[in-house]
């Protein structure tokens, strides 16, 4: 495994791989991995001759920088884990490798991050675009690899490659879920014992939304029985519970069974803030 700091390096390793039409998979993490990030790197290494795996906290997508200054760093214990996973090149930059200016450059994703991530963490999608964009243009992979459970910040990052031509095929991978059905998140870790056990209401919740939905009964009737969950307990704070179209992220009103649909929900569990989503008709 080769461990690259800065970008000194790659553009010798990425040289040598186009030559030989070896095809680049990359996998962009903020660290603190865990099964759903391997998943993802299992994916690349399944399907790409060369694996690159990032590990960057970009503080340009933290709206709270308390949030930022908490988040978890486990350097070591994910290096080691990339060694067991045979990746071929780990690129861990500083915040200077990555921004030696402040950027001026904003992303505007329209409609898509007017909604829900977008409503409530403003200025977060233009962070994601500002990274992704960056770490694209460095690594130049062919393909790149994301979890559904970031289900509009895959949205935006479709955008991106679209709007823009970048020459990489996404894979999105499903989302990694613990033994109990909660997602999987680097975020996990700072649940206290009692809020981790409180954070099943999201799964639970979205479960139950669909099991309603699919017997027929009419949306509003079922999220408003998820917000009276939610208001019964006294460690989870919900902060939205939508139907959505997962292309645009449109609210819907309703629940129609012949089209491709999602439900997201995001809440807090003390400080720590969690997002989940279920797809139905997939």
């Amino acid at each position: 495994m080769v461990h690259l700091t800065t970008q000194e390096n790659w553009s010798e390793i990425w040289f040598q791989a186009i030559q030989t039409a070896k095809i680049i998979g990359f996998v962009p993490t903020m660290g603190a991995l865990h099964e759903g990030h391997l998943q993802l790197i299992r994916a690349s290494k399944s399907s790409c001759d060369l694996t690159v795996v990032s590990i960057f906290v970009n503080p340009s997508q933290f709206n709270n920088s308390a949030d930022f200054d908490a988040y978890p760093t486990t350097l070591a214990s994910d290096l080691e884990k990339l060694r067991q996973e045979n990746v071929d090149v780990v690129y861990t930059p500083s915040v200077e490798e990555i921004y030696p200016e402040s950027p001026e450059l904003r992303f505007s994703f329209g409609a898509l991050e007017t909604k829900l991530e977008g409503a409530f963490r403003p200025g977060h999608f233009n962070g994601v675009g500002l990274v992704v964009s960056k770490l694209f243009n460095i690594i130049r992979p062919q393909v790149a690899f994301f979890g559904q459970k970031d289900l509009q910040q895959v949205a935006i990052i479709k955008r991106l490659v679209k709007d823009l031509s970048f020459p990489i095929d996404l894979v999105i991978v499903p989302t990694m879920r613990e033994a109990d059905g909660l997602a999987m998140s680097s975020r996990n870790l700072r649940l206290s014992p009692m809020h981790r056990e409180a954070s099943l209401i999201l799964i639970n919740s979205l479960n139950k939304a669909k099991k309603e939905l699919i017997a027929g009964k009419g949306w509003f009737e079922t999220q408003q029985e998820i917000v009276c969950d939610f208001e019964k307990s006294q460690l989870a704070k919900l902060e939205y519970f939508e139907l959505i179209d997962p292309a645009s992220f449109e609210v819907q009103t309703e629940f129609n069974p012949s089209v491709l649909i999602s439900i997201c929900v995001a809440a807090y569990l003390g400080e720590i803030r969690l997002i989940d989503n279920i797809s139905i008709n997939f």
